[in-house]
């Protein structure tokens, strides 16, 4: 089996490193190299490698926010590279197939590339899947919610402050997430998006749709026991009736 890698370090002499001895396996192909988290979230996205030697400590995103960003389902096999032991170990609790120390020799690199392969087979692949989805909500609740997202504009992937969305509007089997002029098509459900986003900044207020709380100007009653509210842009959206009993957390903005 033909491993497709993605080399990710903010050290260029690691990068080498790691290239020079994952090249004295055969049946593997260096398909790209990162110095840094958003730089590997982009490069998974677009190059699809089976496998990231992924550095743990980066500055910007570090390893652990790289897998955040992407999600379970976008996940390649991992291999953390880490410097210190506290690190790999919390590496190793999440699931990653391998995690190795630097310094480290040719043997234990290669170590790794003969693990990886018993986890890719098609009857390990979904287990592998399972485990990062259940270690990135221990991610995190541990860390907290995500600071970014990658998402499409204008056939670019661009990085999403998530504290800079307005609004999120559902489009069919997507949504829409609205940030100042800009709006960003994101491939989840408004259902996914909730659980995503910290439920002290954003609320639901529709099945539809999610608002950010710092963003609201003003409600006011509607019909049928709707509400509108009013965004400091002057965007305004409807809070349903069903969703009446969460007026509170709005309330208390006023």
């Amino acid at each position: 089996m033909t491993l497709r890698v993605l080399i990710v370090d903010d050290e260029p002499s690691a990068r080498e490193w790691l290239r020079l001895q994952v090249a004295k396996d055969p049946d593997v192909t260096v398909v790209g190299e990162c110095e840094d988290g958003f730089k590997a979230v982009v490069a998974v996205e677009n190059l699809k490698p089976d496998l990231v030697f992924l550095d743990v400590q980066m500055p910007g995103l570090d390893g652990f926010g790289v897998l955040e960003t992407l999600g379970p389902e976008r996940i390649p096999a991992v291999v953390f590279v880490t410097a210190y032991d506290a690190f790999a170990v919390k590496a190793f609790d999440v699931s990653a197939v391998d995690y190795i120390l630097k310094p480290f020799g040719e043997e234990r690199v290669l170590a790794a590339l003969r693990k990886v392969r018993s986890h890719l087979a098609p009857r390990e692949l979904s287990g592998l899947r399972e485990n990062l989805s259940a270690v990135l909500e221990k991610l995190r609740v541990a860390r907290g919610y995500p600071k970014w997202l990658l998402v499409k504009k204008d056939k670019k992937s661009v990085f999403l402050k998530i504290a800079d969305i307005d609004w999120v509007e559902s489009s069919r089997n997507n949504v829409v997430l609205h940030a100042g002029k800009e709006g960003y098509p994101y491939r989840e459900t408004t259902q996914t998006m909730e659980a995503l986003l910290d439920p002290n900044r954003f609320l639901r207020i529709h099945r539809s749709t999610i608002v950010n709380l710092e963003r609201v100007k003003e409600l006011e009653p509607w019909f049928n026991g709707d509400w509108i509210v009013t965004l400091r842009d002057e965007t305004r959206l409807t809070m349903s009736a069903s969703y009446r009993h969460r007026l509170d957390a709005l309330k208390r903005l006023q």
